[in-house]
């Protein structure tokens, strides 16, 4: 069961204003990174379902964030179907974040009040999202559906719209000062996040000092 309401979920959203996506199929790694990006700041984190057994490892990573870091909201990304959306709320997802419109999932999460986050790339899309009870509509991929423009372009009609782009987003103050500029909710980041050493290892120092940045840029411009 959710630990946290939807409106929570996607109160931290605006709040930190930074989504962290990850996946690996090793456990620990996957502790290690997620208590970097905790280190960091990051309060929502989203762990993609894009491997074999990977309801496993997030079994194992949820009960692992409940005990060491409770004010973590970890949840789900990359799910296009109702079933895996019923399984990882079983296993105590947060939210599920889908890069599809799946009306078959919003019936899902609203029964169990679980907020979820659709991909739309259209006005049409995002409206019908939020006619299924999207507090928080992603696009994806965000560059590619049309950037900070496409948000601006959207927040016109859509003044009440929640945005969170995911693709293309980068830990730099120009890229993040356009997306919010444009009046994103939040932004998701991925593998711009997550320095690796000359091992192939992740530089967890790196994750962590990253995100501080990151968190610190949002800060200001958000003020």
């Amino acid at each position: 069961m959710s630990r946290f309401t939807r409106i929570a979920v996607a109160l931290k959203m605006k709040e930190t204003g930074i989504v962290p996506v990850f996946y690996h199929k090793d456990i620990e790694v996957c502790k290690q990174v997620l208590k970097a990006c905790y280190d960091g700041g990051a309060r929502v984190f989203e762990f993609t379902n894009r491997g074999d057994y990977a309801h496993e490892v997030f079994a194992a990573l949820n009960k692992y964030a409940e005990k060491e870091l409770p004010e973590l909201i970890l949840g789900v990304g990359s799910v296009v179907d109702a079933g895996t959306t019923s399984l990882y709320i079983q296993l105590g997802a947060n939210f599920i974040v889908s890069p599809v419109l799946n009306p078959e999932m919003a019936k899902v999460c609203n029964r169990r009040k679980i907020m979820w986050s659709p991909g739309c790339g259209s006005l049409t899309e995002i409206s019908n999202a939020e006619e299924l009870g999207a507090e928080v509509v992603k696009i994806f991929p965000g560059t590619q559906v049309g950037g900070p423009d496409f948000v601006k372009a959207v927040k016109g009609p859509f003044p009440w719209t929640s945005i969170m782009p995911t693709g293309g987003v980068e830990p730099t103050e120009e890229n993040l000062s356009a997306w919010f500029g444009a009046g994103v909710h939040c932004v998701g980041m991925g593998s711009k996040l997550f320095a690796k050493k000359a091992d192939g290892g992740y530089d967890l120092e790196a994750v962590t000092a990253t995100l501080k940045n990151v968190m610190k840029i949002i800060g200001k411009i958000r003020t």
